[in-house]
């Protein structure tokens, strides 16, 4: 959230959106994680892809839209608008939480006795 919060005050327009895209399926990749400490980076991905896609493809119920003028956590974790480009930008966001997972459990494993 931190990263996110960073980008959005550094940068401006379409840079921050998207950055913010692929920070939020980076989010539900390391709660994955820490919900399942043994999860391949593969699966933990996959999962932070799906999540990320359902929520996003919800916008285009309305529901989301009508929580997010109810609550601002809502809106935050929902959004409120589907947008198409963002699904490109969660692949690109579990793409490098799967990169980096994966580089940490090889560094993990070389590192034992």
């Amino acid at each position: 959230m931190a990263a996110g919060l960073g980008v959005r005050a550094a940068a401006g327009g379409d840079v921050a959106k998207y950055t913010g895209d692929a920070l939020y399926t980076v989010l539900i990749h390391t709660l994955v994680v820490l919900l399942a400490p043994r999860v391949r980076p593969l699966t933990a991905a996959g999962a932070a892809l799906a999540v990320s896609w359902v929520v996003e493809l919800a916008q285009l119920t309305g529901v989301p839209a009508d929580l997010a003028r109810r609550s601002a956590v809502a809106r935050l974790v929902l959004g409120s608008t589907f947008n198409a480009p963002d699904l490109l930008w969660y692949a690109v966001g579990a793409a490098l939480a799967w990169a980096v997972h994966s580089r940490l459990v090889r560094g993990r494993a070389l590192a034992r006795p």
